[in-house]
């Protein structure tokens, strides 16, 4: 019993200091996610609204853009190519995470809405977060329902699979492919899946590319999807390589690619090679043109005379008055 009238007063530190903690911690699961907001949430083709944002990495590089066919709980169905890219604006977040104030154009998408202001990172680990916008004067059409249910998402680390060769090292475009592990987290199976393949520069956005992977994923199964990444010829440096589902990035990658050193190799060949030739034959052209002295005339070659401690001797029967021996005949 005295044990028991001593726990209260131990248990008293460790209760304040739980409770000091949780009221730091602030309410259990809540986690910081990117955040947009409109200054207006109706605005007509050629007028502007201001967005600000929070919740984003700090110093991160963002694109804004007005998207159709898309609702802020979905995403943009289509992708970017549902988006108004030409008209698109970029702003970079604060030390806090935070941008205010900036505008952006308000243009018709080129697919029908309903539409949003899709505000995405650029680089880095892909965060994007929408707001609703309703362009006045552009048409509607609801959007298709889910398709099956059917939702992908990753399972496990991406990786490249595949190495430079010879014809690389001379400027040949670099190839590899990208091997990811999803899984259908949805109700349905997912048939024939789209999947965008974009590849970045250092800051530049990605360019992105469609490609179907072939086959069914059922609801609770996982695939390995390997799609091809190819890049121009001549590409080298940092490269990251992303993957995108439903307007959402999955995965991404870096991607080192070296400089094609087989190309210097060549220009360094033709530019010592090739004025050497030019010198040879400007040379020869000069030789054959250039006039030639009389006192320079071609004189016949004289004969080497060996001197005489080094000259053979001269068999006896080819001496002169000397007969050859043996008996003379009568």
């Amino acid at each position: 019993m005295p044990y028991a009238g001593r726990l209260p007063h131990l248990s008293l530190p460790v209760l304040l200091a739980l409770l000091l903690v949780l009221a730091g911690a602030g309410p259990v699961g809540a986690v910081d996610r990117p955040v947009v907001e409109l200054s207006r949430a109706q605005a007509g083709a050629g007028g502007a609204v201001t967005v600000s944002g929070s919740g984003w990495r700090p110093r991160a590089l963002l694109t804004l853009l007005v998207c159709g066919q898309a609702e802020p709980d979905r995403g943009v169905t289509g992708g970017t190519n549902s988006c108004a890219n030409a008209d698109g604006r970029a702003v970079t977040t604060d030390a806090e995470g935070r941008f205010f104030r900036r505008e952006l154009p308000v243009v018709e998408p080129p697919v029908p809405c309903p539409c949003v202001v899709h505000v995405a990172t650029v680089t880095g680990a892909g965060a994007e977060a929408d707001a609703a916008l309703e362009v006045a004067g552009h048409a509607v059409e609801p959007l298709p329902a889910e398709r099956s249910g059917g939702r992908l998402s990753l399972l496990a680390d991406t990786r490249l699979r595949g190495s430079g060769g010879l014809l690389t090292w001379f400027g040949s475009p670099p190839a590899r492919t990208l091997e990811v592990t999803v899984g259908n987290v949805g109700t349905s199976p997912v048939r024939n899946p789209v999947f965008q393949v974009g590849t970045a520069h250092g800051v530049f956005a990605p360019q992105w590319q469609d490609q179907r992977w072939r086959g069914t994923i059922r609801p609770g199964g996982k695939a390995r999807i390997e799609l091809p990444v190819e890049l121009a010829g001549g590409a080298h440096g940092d490269y990251t390589v992303s993957l995108k589902y439903g307007g959402k990035v999955l995965a991404e990658h870096p991607w080192g690619v070296g400089r094609p050193w087989g190309v210097t190799l060549f220009w360094a060949l033709v530019l010592l090679v090739v004025p050497a030739a030019l010198f040879r034959a400007g040379l020869a052209v000069v030789d054959h043109v250039r006039p030639r002295r009389p006192g320079h005339a071609a004189r016949p070659a004289r004969r080497l005379r060996l001197p005489a401690a080094r000259r053979p001797p001269a068999p006896p029967w080819f001496a002169p008055d000397a007969d050859p021996p043996g008996p003379r005949k009568p």
